[in-house]
């Protein structure tokens, strides 16, 4: 039979009352469980994030978002993981309705698109200097 590979997200929210470094310990973790047994698409990391409303009585914490291609078990065990980890203090993987790789694909496309316009502007704006200073 065949797997059927989904697209998942997963954004956890880590207790950074420790410091940064086991923070990022943490993030580690999660993303070698992660890469272990899954296919990673995206990391975003926000870093250190105030809370809407305070959990565990901390204001604080740190944000992580990792997009990844995996079967349909693997999801559950990550939560699982996740609750049982001290350091993360809330943890959400919803499954999502397109792939992940396709659309970073386009996101990186369209920002190639972006960055040339832009790079034109400013060449345009540069000639449109010169052209300027040579009539003075």
């Amino acid at each position: 039979m065949e797997k059927i590979i989904s697209s998942y997200e997963c954004m956890f929210i880590i207790n950074c009352a420790s410091g940064d470094d086991a923070a990022k310990a943490t993030v580690e973790k999660f993303t070698s469980t992660i890469t272990a047994n899954a296919e990673i698409v995206e990391v975003a990391e926000w870093g250190r994030r105030r809370l809407a409303y305070p959990i565990d009585d901390m204001n604080e914490g740190y944000y992580i978002v990792v997009t990844f291609k995996s079967e349909g078990a693997f999801p559950a065990e990550l939560q699982r993981l996740a609750n049982i980890d001290e350091s993360v203090m809330r943890c959400m993987v919803i499954k999502l309705d397109y792939d992940a790789a396709e659309a970073a694909a386009k996101k990186a496309a369209a920002a190639e698109v972006a960055a040339a316009a832009v790079a034109e502007a400013v060449e345009a704006e540069a000639a449109e200097a010169v052209v300027e200073a040579d009539a003075e």
